[in-house]
């Protein structure tokens, strides 16, 4: 069953053959604020408009469950490298109001088998918003 997308670089899906899905999904959403100090007051603060939306999340990367651990890893590290913006979709709804990009990716590898084949990782990614 589809749960989601990061354009076409990710699909977020549980099924009997594969298992890939975003965990510990956190959205933070944010203003921009300046303050000003003023003699004997306390500062003055002024809001100067939103700040860019930022997700964080993990996702477990198994060969046993279908997934490519190497493989993907390496396509999110591209899009990291390219700075390239895509549609964050959960539930068939578009997270934030832009595009966004994959800022960094921190990588843990669990499980290397003989002949170094990567069957088991997983990855923290922060996705920032993209705004046009």
């Amino acid at each position: 069953m589809a749960i989601g997308n990061f354009g076409t670089l990710i699909t977020f899906e549980t099924s009997d053959r594969r298992i890939l899905n975003p965990q510990s999904f956190k959205r933070e959403v944010s203003g921009r604020w300046a303050t000003h100090s003023r003699i004997g007051k306390k500062p003055l603060r002024q809001f100067l408009g939103p700040d860019v939306e930022k997700v964080t999340f993990t996702i477990k990367l198994d060969a046993r469950h279908g997934v490519k651990p190497r493989k993907t890893l390496e396509a999110i590290e591209k899009y990291v490298r390219n700075g390239t913006p895509e549609n964050l979709v959960i539930g068939g709804k578009k997270v934030g109001s832009s595009k966004m990009t994959i800022n960094s990716i921190s990588e843990t590898w669990d499980e290397v088998w003989n002949g170094g084949e990567l069957v088991r990782a997983s990855a923290d990614l922060t996705i920032e918003e993209y705004p046009t």
